[in-house]
């Protein structure tokens, strides 16, 4: 067991040295995107304690490790910090924190996809990350004005109408969900 532990230490040693700016920066945005994701999230009197402890650990891991599963725990412990918030401590819904925290989550996980391609002692150029980040910031921009019209006309449907929007929107996910599947198991 120490001769693993030894082992481990080393590589990570060895990683160390070898690692380059820019592969280092991706994996030090993972863990920015997941550290505020925690905090606009969680309520805030968990913030302050030993509970940003672990929740720093947990925004830490897919960072440290991008192809493993740390990018799902990290999104699932945001996710659940947002049901603590809302659920437990009856905080207010508010659009600013949906936005907010949909987009952390979005970049988080995109550049975990990008770090999980990018070996740390890879040479790459700044525009690689800020052409991935730059579609990142298409995608949140195209989402948040469509979340802001659907949400006006939620206002203007009511009870049976927005009750079918939602039905049909559920089954439309559903439907590209399994396409998509089945699209990846042909190949």
């Amino acid at each position: 067991m120490l001769t693993a532990i030894a082992r481990r230490v080393d590589r990570v040693r060895v990683a160390a040295g070898r690692a380059t700016a820019v592969p280092v920066l991706v994996r030090f945005g993972i863990l920015l995107c997941g550290l505020l994701a925690m905090v606009v999230a969680w309520p805030i009197e968990l913030l302050s304690g030993r509970y940003l402890i672990v929740l720093a650990l947990v925004a830490l891991w897919p960072a440290v490790s991008p192809r493993g599963r740390g990018g799902t725990a990290s999104a699932l412990f945001a996710v659940g910090g947002w049901i603590v918030d809302t659920a437990g401590f009856d905080s207010r819904v508010a659009l600013w924190r949906v936005l907010v925290l949909a987009a952390l989550l979005y970049l988080a996980h995109t550049l975990t996809a990008l770090a999980a391609l990018l070996p740390y002692d890879a040479m790459v150029n700044l525009d690689v990350p800020g052409l991935w980040l730059g579609r990142a910031g298409v995608v949140i921009l195209i989402s948040a004005v469509l979340i802001v019209l659907a949400l006006g006309l939620t206002a203007d449907l009511g009870g049976d109408a927005f009750q079918l929007a939602t039905l049909v929107g559920l089954a439309a996910a559903v439907g590209v969900t399994l396409v998509l599947a089945h699209a990846v198991r042909r190949r």
